[in-house]
């Protein structure tokens, strides 16, 4: 066999692995959810409503993203490994409903959940492939409900402010455990609740506090929860 063809090969076996150890190098998965109000109340996010129509008025998955303790974070680790819609095609329902996409152009969700499984799905194929990706994401929706929790509270998505340090609390007594509230400004300049981040360990089975919390808008003392 001629030597370059060899080193070739070489070349690519070192790359495959590399990539399989980027993709299963992390120490915890942020599980984000996001209030639709608030992304399409900023002055920053354009909004559209799906193909589908209008969401429900409830928070959505935004995504399941492996994270270092550090604070940093692995992306894009495996571009052998596309999103292929089929590969999730009893979830398609159920993805609609609860991991919408309000970007615009108006769309059906596929290039959203393309982004997210391409950028930080393949970084954990160490634990899930794709199905049991999206699939866990789903799950963890539906145990941490937080509108339940928050409704539970009296904190209502009504435009009304409430303190940051009871929609934390609430949402800990929901849950079990610790969020990290995001923030970003009506187009007033308003800080309100955008983003909520709760934390999973390493094996993508569990609930944890968080190791680092991430490094995005801080929230002011009182925050909006605007209507949807």
């Amino acid at each position: 066999m001629e030597p370059k063809f060899l080193l070739l090969i070489y070349l690519l076996v070192l790359q495959s692995l590399a990539l399989l150890c980027a993709s299963q190098d992390f120490d915890f998965f942020y599980f984000v959810q996001q209030w639709p109000g608030a992304y399409c109340d900023s002055d920053k996010n354009s909004c559209c409503y799906p193909t589908t129509g209008k969401p429900a008025a409830d928070f959505s998955i935004h995504g399941l993203w492996p994270n270092y303790n550090d604070g940093s974070y692995p992306q894009n680790c495996d571009s052998n490994n596309p999103f292929d819609a089929s590969k999730i095609s009893d979830l398609i329902s159920s993805m609609r409903k609860n991991w919408p996409s309000l970007s615009c152009p108006s769309n059906d969700g596929e290039s959203f959940w393309s982004h997210e499984w391409e950028k930080h799905g393949t970084c954990s194929e160490s634990v899930f492939d794709q199905h049991s990706y999206f699939e866990t994401t789903l799950g963890l929706k539906q145990q941490a409900n937080l509108l339940k929790a928050l409704k539970a509270a009296g904190i209502e998505p009504d435009g009304s402010s409430y303190s940051l340090e009871n929609i934390k609390d609430a949402i800990k007594e929901g849950s079990g455990y610790t969020p990290w509230i995001e923030c970003n400004e009506d187009s007033s300049g308003n800080s309100q609740l955008y983003q909520v981040y709760l934390c999973l360990d390493k094996s993508g089975s569990n609930l944890i506090e968080c190791p680092v919390f991430p490094k995005g808008k801080r929230c002011g003392s009182e925050i909006e929860f605007p209507n949807f």
